[in-house]
Protein backbone atom coordinates (compact mmCIF):
# COMPACT_ATOMS: atom_id res chain seq x y z
CA UNK A 1 0.00 0.00 0.00
CA UNK A 2 3.42 2.19 0.69
CA UNK A 3 4.30 1.58 -2.89
CA UNK A 4 0.78 2.46 -4.52
CA UNK A 5 0.79 6.10 -2.27
CA UNK A 6 4.47 7.27 -3.66
CA UNK A 7 3.05 5.62 -7.41
CA UNK A 8 -0.17 7.65 -6.63
CA UNK A 9 1.64 10.89 -5.54
CA UNK A 10 4.03 10.90 -8.41
CA UNK A 11 1.10 11.17 -10.46
CA UNK A 12 -0.88 13.67 -9.50
CA UNK A 13 0.32 16.59 -11.67
CA UNK A 14 0.16 14.53 -14.55
CA UNK A 15 -2.75 16.46 -16.47
CA UNK A 16 -5.87 14.27 -16.71
CA UNK A 17 -5.19 13.70 -12.84
CA UNK A 18 -4.94 17.23 -11.95
CA UNK A 19 -8.19 18.50 -14.03
CA UNK A 20 -10.21 15.61 -12.31
CA UNK A 21 -8.39 17.65 -8.68
CA UNK A 22 -9.50 20.52 -10.22
CA UNK A 23 -12.98 20.32 -11.22
CA UNK A 24 -13.74 17.84 -8.18
CA UNK A 25 -12.36 20.56 -5.83
CA UNK A 26 -14.86 23.16 -6.97
CA UNK A 27 -17.75 21.24 -7.23
CA UNK A 28 -16.93 19.77 -3.69
CA UNK A 29 -16.22 23.75 -2.14
CA UNK A 30 -19.23 25.02 -3.88
CA UNK A 31 -21.58 22.38 -2.43
CA UNK A 32 -19.79 22.43 0.72
CA UNK A 33 -20.41 26.01 1.21
CA UNK A 34 -24.22 25.42 0.79
CA UNK A 35 -24.90 22.83 2.59
CA UNK A 36 -22.89 24.31 5.24
CA UNK A 37 -25.03 27.70 5.87
CA UNK A 38 -27.93 25.50 5.76
CA UNK A 39 -26.46 22.89 8.52
CA UNK A 40 -25.33 25.94 10.95
CA UNK A 41 -28.91 26.99 10.44
CA UNK A 42 -30.12 23.97 11.45
CA UNK A 43 -27.53 22.64 14.13
CA UNK A 44 -28.40 25.77 16.16
CA UNK A 45 -32.48 25.53 15.46
CA UNK A 46 -31.49 21.88 17.33
CA UNK A 47 -29.37 22.96 20.11
CA UNK A 48 -32.08 25.79 21.39
CA UNK A 49 -34.58 23.19 21.05
CA UNK A 50 -32.14 21.09 23.67
CA UNK A 51 -31.49 23.97 25.69
CA UNK A 52 -35.52 24.72 25.91
CA UNK A 53 -36.61 21.24 26.89
CA UNK A 54 -33.60 21.49 29.43
CA UNK A 55 -36.67 24.31 31.00
CA UNK A 56 -35.07 27.47 31.16
CA UNK A 57 -31.62 27.13 32.45
CA UNK A 58 -29.67 29.89 33.07
CA UNK A 59 -26.86 28.84 30.94
CA UNK A 60 -28.85 27.52 28.13
CA UNK A 61 -27.51 30.36 25.44
CA UNK A 62 -24.21 29.03 26.04
CA UNK A 63 -25.31 25.37 25.96
CA UNK A 64 -27.04 26.40 22.65
CA UNK A 65 -23.85 28.10 21.60
CA UNK A 66 -20.91 24.97 22.64
CA UNK A 67 -23.35 22.21 21.11
CA UNK A 68 -23.99 23.87 17.76
CA UNK A 69 -20.38 24.80 17.78
CA UNK A 70 -19.29 20.51 18.15
CA UNK A 71 -22.16 19.68 15.92
CA UNK A 72 -21.21 21.65 13.46
CA UNK A 73 -17.80 20.51 13.38
CA UNK A 74 -18.31 16.72 13.21
CA UNK A 75 -20.45 17.66 10.53
CA UNK A 76 -18.77 19.08 8.99
CA UNK A 77 -16.12 16.74 8.40
CA UNK A 78 -18.48 14.56 7.69
CA UNK A 79 -20.36 16.06 5.25
CA UNK A 80 -17.38 17.33 3.85
CA UNK A 81 -15.92 13.83 3.18
CA UNK A 82 -19.04 13.09 1.95
CA UNK A 83 -19.09 15.36 -0.64
CA UNK A 84 -15.74 15.18 -1.28
CA UNK A 85 -15.80 10.83 -1.94
CA UNK A 86 -19.70 11.36 -3.87
CA UNK A 87 -18.07 14.33 -6.03
CA UNK A 88 -14.75 12.17 -7.42
CA UNK A 89 -17.01 9.29 -7.54
CA UNK A 90 -18.24 10.88 -10.84
CA UNK A 91 -15.27 11.69 -12.14
CA UNK A 92 -13.34 8.65 -10.88
CA UNK A 93 -13.22 6.87 -14.24
CA UNK A 94 -11.53 9.76 -16.14
CA UNK A 95 -8.83 8.63 -13.05
CA UNK A 96 -8.36 5.22 -12.74
CA UNK A 97 -7.81 5.17 -16.68
CA UNK A 98 -4.94 7.45 -16.59
CA UNK A 99 -3.17 5.35 -14.06
CA UNK A 100 -3.97 2.29 -15.74
CA UNK A 101 -2.82 3.56 -19.03
CA UNK A 102 0.80 4.99 -17.45
CA UNK A 103 0.84 1.42 -15.43
CA UNK A 104 -1.18 -1.77 -16.54
CA UNK A 105 -1.36 -0.71 -20.35
CA UNK A 106 -2.90 -4.06 -20.93
CA UNK A 107 -5.62 -3.97 -18.69
CA UNK A 108 -6.48 -0.36 -20.08
CA UNK A 109 -6.64 -1.86 -23.24
CA UNK A 110 -9.58 -4.39 -22.09
CA UNK A 111 -11.40 -2.15 -19.45
CA UNK A 112 -14.58 -0.70 -20.43
CA UNK A 113 -15.71 3.24 -19.84
CA UNK A 114 -18.16 3.45 -17.18
CA UNK A 115 -21.18 5.35 -18.58
CA UNK A 116 -21.41 9.01 -16.46
CA UNK A 117 -25.16 8.05 -15.59
CA UNK A 118 -23.59 4.67 -14.16
CA UNK A 119 -20.65 6.76 -12.06
CA UNK A 120 -23.25 9.45 -11.14
CA UNK A 121 -25.05 6.89 -9.35
CA UNK A 122 -22.54 5.26 -7.76
CA UNK A 123 -20.82 8.67 -6.78
CA UNK A 124 -24.29 9.37 -4.97
CA UNK A 125 -24.47 6.16 -3.43
CA UNK A 126 -21.21 6.76 -2.01
CA UNK A 127 -22.19 9.98 -0.12
CA UNK A 128 -25.81 8.72 1.08
CA UNK A 129 -24.39 5.04 2.21
CA UNK A 130 -21.51 7.34 4.37
CA UNK A 131 -24.39 9.62 5.82
CA UNK A 132 -26.80 6.72 6.82
CA UNK A 133 -24.02 4.30 8.06
CA UNK A 134 -22.23 6.84 10.00
CA UNK A 135 -26.21 8.03 11.16
CA UNK A 136 -26.94 4.52 12.17
CA UNK A 137 -23.74 4.48 14.31
CA UNK A 138 -24.30 7.63 16.26
CA UNK A 139 -25.55 6.27 18.97
CA UNK A 140 -22.47 3.95 19.49
CA UNK A 141 -20.41 6.84 18.91
CA UNK A 142 -22.23 8.66 21.46
CA UNK A 143 -21.84 6.32 24.43
CA UNK A 144 -18.13 5.30 23.29
CA UNK A 145 -17.88 9.39 23.93
CA UNK A 146 -19.33 9.53 27.19
CA UNK A 147 -17.45 6.50 28.60
CA UNK A 148 -14.18 7.85 27.10
CA UNK A 149 -13.62 4.42 25.43
CA UNK A 150 -12.92 4.32 21.57
CA UNK A 151 -14.99 7.00 19.88
CA UNK A 152 -12.54 7.72 17.31
CA UNK A 153 -11.25 4.15 16.91
CA UNK A 154 -14.98 3.40 16.00
CA UNK A 155 -15.50 5.66 13.53
CA UNK A 156 -12.07 5.14 11.72
CA UNK A 157 -13.32 1.81 11.62
CA UNK A 158 -16.29 2.28 10.29
CA UNK A 159 -15.33 4.74 7.19
CA UNK A 160 -12.43 3.05 6.55
CA UNK A 161 -14.80 0.12 5.91
CA UNK A 162 -17.10 2.40 3.94
CA UNK A 163 -14.20 4.16 1.77
CA UNK A 164 -12.25 1.33 1.07
CA UNK A 165 -16.02 0.03 -0.78
CA UNK A 166 -16.44 3.10 -2.62
CA UNK A 167 -12.92 3.36 -3.65
CA UNK A 168 -12.50 -0.46 -5.33
CA UNK A 169 -15.75 0.21 -7.18
CA UNK A 170 -15.08 2.96 -8.92
CA UNK A 171 -11.76 0.48 -10.55
CA UNK A 172 -13.68 -2.89 -10.48
CA UNK A 173 -16.74 -1.04 -12.71
CA UNK A 174 -14.07 -1.14 -15.48
CA UNK A 175 -12.97 -4.67 -15.36
CA UNK A 176 -16.38 -6.48 -13.79
CA UNK A 177 -20.15 -6.96 -14.37
CA UNK A 178 -22.15 -5.11 -12.01
CA UNK A 179 -22.93 -9.00 -10.82
CA UNK A 180 -19.19 -10.17 -10.42
CA UNK A 181 -18.78 -7.06 -7.80
CA UNK A 182 -20.44 -8.95 -4.43
CA UNK A 183 -18.06 -11.98 -4.47
CA UNK A 184 -14.93 -10.02 -5.50
CA UNK A 185 -15.94 -7.68 -2.18
CA UNK A 186 -15.83 -10.59 -0.13
CA UNK A 187 -12.08 -11.80 -1.62
CA UNK A 188 -10.32 -8.93 -1.23
CA UNK A 189 -11.93 -7.28 2.12
CA UNK A 190 -8.93 -7.16 4.22
CA UNK A 191 -7.00 -5.36 1.05
CA UNK A 192 -9.82 -2.87 0.39
CA UNK A 193 -9.99 -2.00 4.34
CA UNK A 194 -6.28 -1.15 4.63
CA UNK A 195 -6.82 1.07 1.46
CA UNK A 196 -9.96 2.52 3.37
CA UNK A 197 -7.65 3.09 6.53
CA UNK A 198 -5.11 4.93 4.59
CA UNK A 199 -7.90 7.07 3.00
CA UNK A 200 -9.59 7.79 6.19
CA UNK A 201 -6.31 8.92 7.56
CA UNK A 202 -5.88 11.45 5.15
CA UNK A 203 -8.66 12.93 5.54
CA UNK A 204 -7.54 13.66 8.98
CA UNK A 205 -4.97 15.92 7.61
CA UNK A 206 -5.37 19.02 6.29
CA UNK A 207 -4.59 20.32 3.04
CA UNK A 208 -3.97 16.47 2.11
CA UNK A 209 -7.85 15.76 2.62
CA UNK A 210 -8.22 18.01 -0.18
CA UNK A 211 -6.47 15.47 -2.66
CA UNK A 212 -7.07 12.39 -0.55
CA UNK A 213 -10.55 11.07 -2.86
CA UNK A 214 -8.19 11.25 -5.89
CA UNK A 215 -5.41 10.01 -4.40
CA UNK A 216 -7.62 7.46 -2.96
CA UNK A 217 -8.64 6.79 -6.35
CA UNK A 218 -5.33 6.04 -7.65
CA UNK A 219 -4.32 4.18 -5.01
CA UNK A 220 -7.19 1.82 -5.73
CA UNK A 221 -6.04 1.07 -9.06
CA UNK A 222 -2.68 -0.06 -8.05
CA UNK A 223 -4.40 -2.09 -5.54
CA UNK A 224 -6.64 -3.64 -7.86
CA UNK A 225 -4.26 -4.59 -10.24
CA UNK A 226 -1.91 -5.76 -8.28
CA UNK A 227 -4.34 -7.71 -6.35
CA UNK A 228 -5.26 -9.61 -9.25
CA UNK A 229 -1.63 -10.00 -10.82
CA UNK A 230 -1.08 -11.92 -6.98
CA UNK A 231 -4.03 -14.32 -7.13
Amino acid sequence: MIHAFFLSLGQLFDRPILAVFVKSILVTLVLFAAVSVGMWFGMHALADGIAAWLGGWSGSDTFADITTIVLVIFAHWLMFRAIAVGVVGVFADEVVAAVEKKHYPGAHAQAHDVPFGRSVAMGLGSALRLIGINLLFSPLYLILLVTGVGTAVAFFLVNSWLLGRDLGDMVAARHMRKGELPKWRQRTNISRFALGAVGTGLFLVPILNLIAPVLGAAMATHAFHRGRRAS
